[in-house]
């Protein structure tokens, strides 16, 4: 059932404004993206009602079900699953912005398909900034020289860095890793690259958004609080 969404939708939004508002940031300027996997197209319709900002899919072959149901009309499709590459016709050109770019092998393989399709696709590179092996992503130390290669690769945009920290009880437990990724993102938008137009930093889920919000998060993925438990 999705009872609540709209309730669900409002009041975190009021959470977004007064973590912004806390950081002196405009809570205006936080992208409030709804992760809806496992969700089906009508409880994704009443989210994008409620005002998200964009929604997120984990799965290409979910998202293409729920695109064919106009799941996401009104709103920018973000991928922010790993991505396998036997699914890249499936998302690239799809997705407004592929936020789980997590490897050289994959940044070079979504340059190849964006470049058949002749097309730039947007996407963040993901960094694993708990270095849990568990998890994908650049290493922070790897961070830089992999958005120098993105510079260089025909069909992509790198458009800012996406993190998934260690999961704590404790939001703010988070709160150092987030301070390390948007300080890393601070320094690599400093650098200036070519063909790279670094705005988002992707970081903060129903449990910590604040927190990320405070240490400069700008885009926020945001799934059970929205749409209660899977």
């Amino acid at each position: 059932m999705a009872f609540g969404i709209e309730d669900n939708v409002r009041a975190i939004r009021e959470r977004i404004s007064k973590a912004a508002l806390s950081a002196g940031a405009d809570p205006s300027s936080i992208t409030l993206v709804a992760a809806a996997k496992t969700k089906d197209a009508f409880m994704v319709r009443r989210a994008v009602a409620a005002g998200v900002d964009a929604v997120g899919e984990n799965r290409a072959n979910e998202m293409t079900e729920k695109m064919g149901q106009g799941a996401y009309e009104g709103v920018p499709l973000h991928f922010i699953g790993h991505l396998q590459r036997n699914k890249l016709k499936l998302v690239v050109g799809r997705a407004d912005l592929i936020q789980s770019a997590d490897s050289l092998e994959l940044l070079r393989a979504l340059s190849s398909q964006s470049e058949k399709m002749g097309i730039i696709q947007d996407i963040l590179l993901q960094v694993n900034i708990g270095r849990e092996a568990s998890k994908g992503g650049f290493e922070p130390e790897e961070t830089r020289e992999a958005v120098f290669l993105a510079s260089g690769m025909k069909g992509v945009r790198v458009r800012g860095l996406m993190a998934i920290p260690p999961v704590w009880e404790e939001s703010m437990k988070n709160y150092a890793y987030f301070d390390e990724m948007y300080k890393l993102f601070v320094d690599i938008r400093a650098e200036k690259y070519d063909n790279i137009d670094m705005r988002f930093l992707s970081m903060g889920m129903s449990g910590d958004f604040e927190a990320a919000i405070r240490a400069g998060s700008n885009m926020v993925r945001i799934g059970s609080a929205i749409f209660g438990g899977r």
